[in-house]
Order: C-alpha cells, then sequence, then structure tokens
C-alpha cells in the first residue's frame, strides 16, 4: 500500500470513537442488505470500476463484496475500531486485494495522486470538517480520477427539512455517531472543485414512509483532468 510520505498509517487512539453506534450500525447495516435494499444500491454504485480504488469510511467492509474484477487493490479507510474489526473480515472474503487502514477523511494516510477512483459511500454525514475531507480526497485522486458516492442529506418538502435541521442541531449527532441528516452532499463535491456527473435522488428504503434519514443520492464526480491542486506527497 502506498502510505503519504513521513506519515503513519496509525491515528490518535480515540479520533473516532462511537463505540456503542458502531455495534447497532453493524447490525442494522447487515438487514438493510435485503430489507432496504442496499445490496443493490452497492452493486449500483461500484459496478465498471477499475484500477486502484481508495473507499473512505468503509465501515463494516459491506461494499467489499460488490467491486468487479478490475479493480487492482482497495484501500479503505475506517476510523472507528468496532467496525474496523468486521471490515477486515470482509476484506478476506473480498475476491479482490482489500487493505483496511485506520485514519480519518481529514487527514488520509496515503501519498497524493495514488488511485483511480474513490468511493463515498454514507460517510460525508459524519466527517468533522466536509470541505477538509473532500480536499484530502481531491489530493489523493489522480487527475481525471472518478468518485462514485452515495449520500443521504436533506430533502423532501419544507417541513422534511426543517424537521432535518432541528434534528442536526439537537439529539441526532449525539445518537447516531456524528451523522448529521440535512447536509448538501451535490453542493459540497461541487465547492471542492469536483466535476459534476450524472446523479440522481432516491429514497431508501424505496417503500414505506418517507424518514429524515431517506433521503440519498447516487452520482459520479471527477478531479479535473487538468487540475493541479493537489499538494504534499
Amino acid at each position: 500500500m502506498q502510505l503519504r510520505s513521513g506519515r503513519s498509517t496509525r491515528v490518535e487512539r480515540d479520533a473516532v470513537h462511537h463505540p456503542l453506534f458502531a455495534r447497532c450500525y453493524a447490525r442494522l447495516s447487515v438487514v438493510a442488505e435485503t430489507r432496504a435494499g442496499m445490496a443493490g444500491v452497492r452493486g449500483r454504485l461500484l459496478g465498471g470500476l477499475s484500477g486502484r480504488v481508495i473507499e473512505v469510511g468503509a465501515g463494516n467492509g459491506l461494499n467489499f463484496a460488490h467491486y468487479p474484477g478490475a479493480v487492482s487493490e482497495i484501500v479503505a479507510i475506517e476510523p472507528e475500531r468496532q467496525l474496523r474489526a468486521p471490515a477486515v473480515e470482509a476484506a478476506l472474503r473480498a475476491r479482490v486485494p482489500v487493505d483496511v487502514v485506520p485514519g480519518v477523511a481529514e487527514a488520509l494516510p496515503v501519498k497524493s495522486e495514488a488511485f483511480d477512483a474513490a468511493v463515498l459511500s454514507l460517510v460525508l454525514c459524519s466527517v468533522r470538517d466536509v470541505p477538509r475531507a473532500l480536499a484530502e480526497l481531491r489530493r489523493v485522486l489522480r487527475p481525471g480520477g472518478e468518485v462514485r458516492f452515495f449520500e443521504h442529506g436533506r430533502g423532501g418538502g419544507r417541513g422534511m427539512r426543517l424537521a432535518q435541521r432541528a434534528l442536526d442541531r439537537t439529539v441526532w449527532p449525539s445518537l447516531a455517531g456524528g451523522c448529521h441528516v440535512a447536509r448538501d452532499p451535490v453542493g459540497a463535491l461541487r465547492e471542492a472543485g469536483f466535476e459534476l456527473g450524472p446523479y440522481r435522488r432516491v429514497l431508501v428504503p424505496d417503500r414505506g414512509p418517507a424518514l429524515p434519514t431517506s433521503y440519498c443520492v447516487m452520482g459520479t464526480a471527477w478531479r479535473p483532468p487538468g487540475d493541479a491542486a493537489a499538494t504534499g506527497n
């Protein structure tokens, strides 16, 4: 694995530490694979990828089984220790090589321009500094590198958006491991200098009442081919 020169793969012990939420998430996410259709979502998100891929916020590794064989290597960054353990187990079962590495989105422990593609899957809702995290993502992608994203954020009518903002200001981040339900992932990618490709809004689950967490977006973005913004090695 190509690590950033002079930077260790070790991070501060409790850089991210939500053990109760992590245990709940690990269980609920497995159920959601079938009941909420997440297995199909992951397949559509990752189809057609190739080369070296960095996945930021890999969670318990449920994406790993869906990467196509054209992917030569995955470096999966996950800061929460309770989720890294099942992610390592999932990596051992994957059909492509996967390295599960501790790290945070705002300081990725890898070299600049080391990856052909990046995957963001339900992670921008919980990073502490979205602009900094996306600047790091832009740094580690080669010019022209692709971003696949599946994120939840603000959506619905006026009443739902008011409810989302109220949740973000009060109990939800504490209960859900730092998650926020009213962020705008598409706007954040655009402001970070990525070129937006096709994207579409989806509800998850697609049946039943919409929840504040149901409003998702899936799409593609690129680091501009002539981009020389990355710094550091």
